[in-house]
């Protein structure tokens, strides 16, 4: 891990507020700027990041006892327990297990040198979170995603303090799923509300990233494991996506400045 440069976690209060979706967005963003990323999926029970990038098929494999993550693209390589299950297998583990299979993932990888390292976690604030925190002792920043309904407000003061206890930076929370954009007229239609995220970032003092608008090709192209951000890179959200990763080289770039100045 002295290899990689900046570490960042992607983590939500709940389930079901495509967390995914913007850890491979951010990855593929960053990635595309000529970063060199590393994507890592820790959602043992419900891994998906390969599927979403057309590598769901791939195999790991091992060079002088170094697991070899799997190249997605030039500039980004990733891990899953998805390459090791078979795809309708269930992992029926308990906390000791999940820590094991992550330590590998951490330590037993031959990541190489990166730019950044953007970690995957499950819903909620349980074991995979908090072995990845423990595990990597030194993370950059945290990524607090959710929705826009006032119910979001509950669930990233859980996560927020969550990140604050464990003394990782707080990057931001990003609205996911703010609005729909009608592929017909293009008009945006505020399916579940807008402002929770926006709230919440105010009322827990943490930036707030942006919306990222529901766009029917951000669905298709996870579906069929093709590059959102490179087929669609005129969209209202592909923009959103690459705002954040913006945001994140200067977030992380401003805390190397600070770490200098205390040196």
């Amino acid at each position: 891990m002295e290899r990689v440069k900046n570490k960042i976690l992607i983590l939500s209060g709940k389930g079901g507020v495509g967390k995914s979706t913007v850890a491979v967005n951010l990855a593929t963003s960053l990635a595309t700027n000529g970063y060199s990323v590393g994507l890592l999926d820790v959602d043992i029970h419900g891994p998906s990041i390969p599927k979403m990038l057309g590598i769901e098929n791939e195999n790991l494999s091992y060079v002088q006892d170094k697991i070899q993550p799997v190249i997605a693209s030039p500039n980004l390589s990733v891990i899953s327990m998805a390459f090791l299950l078979s795809k309708d297998a269930p992992v029926i583990w308990r906390g000791p297990l999940k820590m094991k299979a992550i330590d590998q993932f951490i330590n037993d990888v031959e990541w190489g040198e990166l730019d950044y390292l953007i970690i995957d976690s499950p819903p909620g604030t349980g074991d995979e979170p908090l072995s990845v925190a423990q595990l990597l002792e030194k993370l950059d920043g945290a990524i607090i995603v959710t929705t826009p309904q006032d119910l979001a407000l509950l669930d990233s003061r859980r996560a927020v303090n969550f990140v604050r206890q464990l003394e990782i930076p707080v990057i931001g929370i990003l609205e996911n799923m703010s609005g729909f954009i009608c592929p017909h007229c293009g008009k945006r239609i505020d399916l579940f509300k807008v402002g929770g995220g926006e709230r919440a970032a105010r009322e827990l003092g943490v930036p707030f990233l942006g919306r990222i608008p529901i766009e029917p090709q951000i669905v298709s192209s996870g579906d069929e494991g093709l590059s959102f951000i490179h087929r669609f890179g005129d969209t209202e959200a592909a923009k959103a996506f690459q705002r954040v990763a913006q945001l994140c080289e200067g977030f992380v770039e401003e805390g190397k400045h600070r770490e200098k100045i205390l040196d």
